[in-house]
């Protein structure tokens, strides 16, 4: 799952983003209203968590521009402010939550889990190809009576394959889903991934594979159906 923090404050930014990717999201932080807009219309996000004061443009001057632009993704606002009044501007605005500071972090990655479940484009906790299912709530792979736990970004590679199965993802997509539009990191690095996946499925005596499309990305394959 990416997500986009928009927040102006920089600790909180930053303790925010530690919180996510501690729970195998990934993140883009910008700190300003401008960006956020920028970001979330040009970027596939399953979620955008924004605060409402922020400078350049507010969260909720954001949330119109966006809802009018048709971008669909789910918000969730966070402000000093509680009163009710200012909820319901937010919710009018067209956020789909609302969470007043300070908060608790369990709180929070509830609320997310929440809005995520409630997308328009809702997707199982379990998702299966061929002999395989992985568990989206415990980051787990398994295949028949055998199990073994993906790390962050191994999990999160295997979750875009699996919603598109035998259909191609590109390295661009994986790059900019799983490692975010500002990463310095070199696009080797899906290969590498990719590279642990192919044992992870070996030790797992999956029959899926995962094919490469040269110059173009990766899918997954079930060999005992590729011929009809």
């Amino acid at each position: 799952m990416r997500l986009l923090i928009a927040e102006d404050d920089a600790d909180i930014a930053k303790a925010l983003t530690a919180l996510f990717e501690h729970h195998s999201y990934s993140t883009d932080t910008v700190f300003n209203g401008l960006d956020a807009c920028e970001y979330a219309c040009g970027g596939e996000y399953d979620g955008i968590i924004m605060d409402i004061m922020m400078p350049g443009m507010d969260g909720l001057e954001v949330l119109r521009r966006l809802r009018s632009l048709g971008v669909k993704t789910p918000v969730l606002l966070l402000t000093a402010k509680g009163e009710v009044e200012d909820r319901i501007s937010g919710l009018d605005a067209g956020a789909d939550d609302y969470l007043p500071k300070p908060f608790a972090a369990g709180e929070l990655l509830a609320r997310v889990r929440a809005m995520l479940r409630r997308r328009e484009n809702y997707q199982a906790d379990l998702l299966q190809f061929a002999d395989i299912c992985l568990d989206s709530s415990t980051y787990e792979l398994s295949c028949g009576s055998r199990h073994i736990r993906l790390t962050s970004r191994e999990f999160q590679m295997l979750c875009m394959l699996l919603r598109s199965p035998g259909s191609i993802v590109s390295t661009q997509q994986l790059m900019e889903r799983i490692w975010g539009w500002d990463s310095n990191v070199e696009i080797s690095i899906v290969w590498v991934y990719i590279s642990n996946l192919r044992k992870k499925l070996e030790t797992l005596k999956s029959v899926v594979g995962i094919r490469a499309v040269r110059g173009v990305g990766y899918c997954l394959e079930n060999p005992l159906t590729r011929h009809g």
